[in-house]
């Protein structure tokens, strides 16, 4: 299993969350089932790095005032809506022992052919939804996209490789991976349909044109007849 460790201090209950911002340092907070709440800070760069390293779904070695580890994972985190800096982070206790769910990227290997000789774009989705023992929770699921050789190909959910123990939680006929068409090609096709319609439409018009034509004849000829019987 993979884990990281971060060190952080508990805080004050008379230190503001403003001036912990303003000492560069990230206001926090401890919390899990039979777990006391605790009131945290971290440095703001390192827990920056860690966070980057470990995402949402890697277990942290959360050390607390340099005394006592605890496992958790990152379970939310506030940003800043002008600044976009994280401005608090939740850590939640985690039982290594027991299920959770949580989300894991999904990393693209290989190479397309759709994508390399037809100049396809590749479209992928970056998350799954997992459940799993704490302890066994994956940093990343990969998946080949060498088999997408046309814009008709495409990997789905239920086509993954996951390690044993870990269920995927979302459909599996959700696509993770297809390669789009130029937009040239696109275009193309589009006016081609466009092409066809205006084509139909005219041969329908024609042929609305030649009936109302026919009976406005008929009705011609049945008058002149109308009116030789008159005369005679």
């Amino acid at each position: 299993m993979d884990t990281v460790k971060l060190e952080v201090t508990s805080r004050k209950d008379d230190v503001s969350a403003k001036d912990i911002r303003n000492d560069d340092m990230l206001p926090a907070v401890f919390y899990g089932e039979g777990k006391k709440n605790q009131h945290l800070m971290v440095d703001y760069q390192t827990f920056r790095k860690v966070f980057d390293k470990a995402g949402w779904n890697t277990v942290l070695e959360l050390e607390i005032d340099g005394k006592k580890s605890v496992n958790v994972l990152v379970h939310d985190v506030q940003h800043d809506p002008v600044s976009d800096r994280f401005i608090h982070a939740d850590f939640k206790f985690v039982d290594l022992n027991k299920e959770v769910t949580t989300e894991v990227p999904l990393v693209a290997i290989g190479e397309s052919m759709a994508v390399k000789e037809l100049g396809g774009t590749l479209q992928t989705r970056d998350m799954i939804t997992v459940r799993c023992m704490a302890k066994i929770i994956p940093h990343s699921i990969e998946f080949d996209i060498t088999e997408l050789e046309d814009f008709n190909s495409a990997i789905h959910i239920g086509d993954l490789d996951l390690p044993e123990g870990v269920e995927v939680l979302d459909e599996p006929e959700l696509t993770v991976a297809s390669v789009a068409a130029p937009r040239a090609e696109e275009e193309e096709e589009e006016e081609d349909i466009e092409d066809e319609e205006m084509i139909e439409g005219e041969e329908g018009a024609e042929g609305e044109e030649g009936e109302e034509k026919a009976e406005g004849e008929g009705g011609e000829g049945e008058k002149k007849e109308e009116g030789e019987k008159a005369e005679g």
